[in-house]
């Protein structure tokens, strides 16, 4: 018989497990702000603005000789976010974070306004799409059980059930 010796863990971690979910919470809840802090200090450095202060094009619009300064800046944060650890993809997503909160709109990416009602309304009609897509080609999804509830959201928000498929 070995000599194993069992302990029960606590039913709720104070030490070391706390204080770790503690730092994670609170880095996780400054990452937006510190691309917003970032995003911002992009905008007052790189925008081009007239004699009045009005801003003429953003920093992530420019072209040409006036982009340079933004892509000397661009190297930096790749070099400074590869020595961190951060792969190409993940540096990628974070400039493109950066880039968004700056004002930038991907193409494509929003058909309606920029409001949280108007990106659901447009993320719910492409769910509902999908699953009748799926449902005509004969797929079968569970997503099939949740359409009419989708749908009634859809359409207590404004939408037009007609407009789907």
């Amino acid at each position: 018989m070995s000599n194993v010796i069992t302990t029960t863990p606590p039913a709720i971690d104070t030490g070391i497990v706390a204080e770790a979910r503690r730092k994670l919470v609170k880095a996780a809840k400054g990452t937006g702000a510190v691309i917003q802090g970032y995003a911002d200090a992009l905008c007052m450095a790189y925008n081009v603005s007239d004699t009045s202060g009005t801003n003429v094009t953003a920093w992530y619009e420019l072209v040409g000789k006036d982009k340079k300064g933004i892509k000397a800046e661009r190297a930096l944060f790749v070099a400074d976010m590869t020595e961190s650890g951060f792969n190409k993809g993940t540096i990628d997503v974070y400039w493109q974070r950066v880039k968004e909160a700056s004002g930038y709109v991907p193409k494509g990416r929003v058909t309606g306004g920029t409001d949280v009602d108007s990106k659901t309304m447009t993320e719910l009609k492409t769910m509902i799409n999908r699953i009748l897509k799926a449902e005509e080609e004969g797929q079968d999804c569970n997503a099939s059980m949740f359409k009419s509830n989708l749908m009634d959201v859809f359409e207590g928000m404004g939408g037009d059930i007609g407009t789907l498929g």
